[in-house]
């Protein structure tokens, strides 16, 4: 398909700067085939029903910004995908002058080593530590990975608690699965009193996900590959409430994503435990999942595109139209909306 087709406009004062206070005071817009709901996120238990399952990722976002200096030239990377205890892909800042055995130095004592250069500013690194000595490092030195659109990438201290889900448990994100920025304690026990189960996946989301579709046509895309994690255990519970007539709820992108790239084409979630590059566009018919809380997302971006081809270009245009029309925060720290599958695409 045209990229053009997933265009729209957008106010730059619709881009929300900070989440909402509480988180799940946010607004939520439920996009069905009957027409538009403006409701709250913590009207969310009402709209599930005793037996779904609400399948969330449980990814922590580390620092993943380091700033450096390879001799006198400062280098910014951020990492965006562990290739081993030590080693990251990362993108690279200014990346032109970076040569395979050059030294990055990001403090006294903690540096890294260019191990290959990629295509558009991407790079290999190996660190002088790893696993969660590395961490410890980035924790130290590192800045949260904000997305570009906010206050330009700048994180604050505020950022390092905002960015995080309250399901954060798995380090390696350098992107929050931002869905699930909404949910409280206290949302989260109505929905568990509301009889829906509750699963966890891990999908540690890559800096890719910022990436613009700089190509004319979908089919020309590349997509990075990002590290995702289904036990047997969460496949066992979200095969037995589909079994039983549960619809499959997944929180955000990216986990409605590594659940497509681990169910079999009869539909049947597989334990999963490897790298997706999944790229859903409309056409795509998805396997497993029913409904869709998501943020509101880039015009041209492959996040637009999935929900797109989840509940269909159409109406997904209309909606955001009305989002634009009444108000809507868009993006990472904005509003979400409630999606049902289309099954008439």
């Amino acid at each position: 398909m045209r990229v053009d087709d997933f265009d729209f406009e957008l106010p730059r004062d619709l881009i929300a700067e900070r989440p909402a206070c509480p988180r799940d005071a946010a607004r939520l817009l439920r996009v069905a085939a009957d027409g538009l709901d403006d409701l709250a996120v913590r009207d969310l238990p009402g709209l599930l029903h005793p037996g779904d399952v609400l399948v969330v990722n449980d990814t922590r976002v580390i620092p993943a910004r380091l700033v450096g200096r390879r001799g006198t030239a400062t280098v910014e990377v951020t990492l965006h995908q562990r290739v081993g205890p030590d080693c990251w892909k990362v993108f690279a800042r200014p990346a032109k002058k970076l040569r395979p055995g050059d030294r990055i130095d990001f403090s006294d004592g903690f540096h890294a080593e260019v191990t290959a250069k990629g295509e558009a500013g991407e790079a290999a690194l190996r660190f002088d530590r790893a696993g969660e000595a590395l961490m410890a490092a980035l924790e130290e030195f590192g800045r949260m990975p904000l997305p570009p659109y906010i206050r330009r990438g700048e994180a604050d201290e505020r950022d390092r608690g905002d960015y995080q889900t309250v399901f954060s448990l798995h380090p390696g994100a350098v992107a929050a699965p931002t869905a699930g920025l909404h949910f409280t304690p206290d949302l989260l026990a109505a929905i568990d009193a509301r009889g829906v189960r509750r699963v966890t996946v891990t999908l540690h989301v890559g800096a890719g996900t910022f990436l613009p579709v700089k190509v004319d046509d979908t089919d020309d895309h590349r997509m990075h590959a990002e590290i995702g994690v289904v036990t047997a255990e969460a496949a066992a519970a979200v095969n037995a409430a589909r079994a039983t007539g549960g619809r499959v709820v997944a929180v955000g992108t990216t986990a409605a994503r590594l659940l497509e790239s681990a169910t079999d084409p009869i539909g049947t979630l597989r334990p999963f435990d490897g790298t997706t590059d999944i790229f859903i566009t409309p056409g795509y018919r998805f396997r497993l999942v029913d409904m869709l809380i998501t943020n509101f997302h880039l015009p041209r971006s492959t996040l637009f595109m999935l929900v797109a081809a989840f509940a269909g270009l159409d109406r997904m245009k209309t909606a955001y139209e009305h989002a634009k029309a009444t108000g809507y925060r868009f993006y990472s720290y904005g509003d979400a909306c409630l999606l049902y599958r289309n099954h008439h695409p």
